[in-house]
């Protein structure tokens, strides 16, 4: 298994570790701190990777090789937190998925028992103008559940991390190249 790849599964179960502690603390916390917990770990898995490769090689390598060995830490983080992701709101806490589906059917249910947002709504949506409130409500509805789920959840945010350690490789790549190991 090479460097970059154990330092990617290192902060991987970091992240995953950081996690189960905000998760103890408060199971309804805010995603926010996590969120930029992993932002942030995923940036120093991916330069800290790619720093220990480029210290070992003893042959001049180039920009793309650079990129592709902070993939390799990139990829390697992100499957680890997308699985740990996936996991969490399956497993150990299907609970939160429940309550912020509760929550945006509330606001929804408020928004149309509010007459002047419900015809906001109705002027908005085309395929809202000829229906009832009944009908409006349980269309609506339908956006939550599908959105707050652990599968949808594990797919953004694999997505998400995936662009995000493309991003961050040639980034870093870049500084490395030009500023870190400049040739005197």
């Amino acid at each position: 298994m090479s460097e970059s790849v154990k330092v990617g599964l290192g902060f991987g179960l970091l992240w995953a570790l950081i996690k189960t502690v905000f998760y103890l603390i408060d199971p309804l916390m805010a995603v926010s701190p996590a969120i930029y917990a992993n932002i942030f770990l995923l940036l120093c898995a991916i330069s800290i990777g790619l720093y220990r490769v480029m210290i070992k090689e003893t042959i001049e390598s180039n920009l793309l090789n650079d990129i592709k060995n902070g993939m390799k830490s990139g990829l390697s983080y992100t499957v680890v937190v997308a699985i740990f992701i996936y996991l969490f709101y399956a497993v150990f806490n299907p609970g939160y998925n429940r309550h912020q589906i509760a929550e945006a059917e509330a606001t929804i249910e408020k928004m149309v028992n509010n007459p002047s947002d419900l015809a906001k709504l109705k002027e908005a949506n085309e395929a809202f103008e000829l229906k009832g409130k009944e009908e409006i409500l349980a269309e609506l509805k339908k956006g939550p559940k599908s959105f707050f789920n652990a599968g949808s959840t594990f797919t953004l945010s694999l997505l998400a991390m995936l662009l995000l350690s493309t991003l961050y490789s040639i980034f870093v790549s870049l500084v490395f190249r030009k500023i870190v190991f400049k040739k005197t």
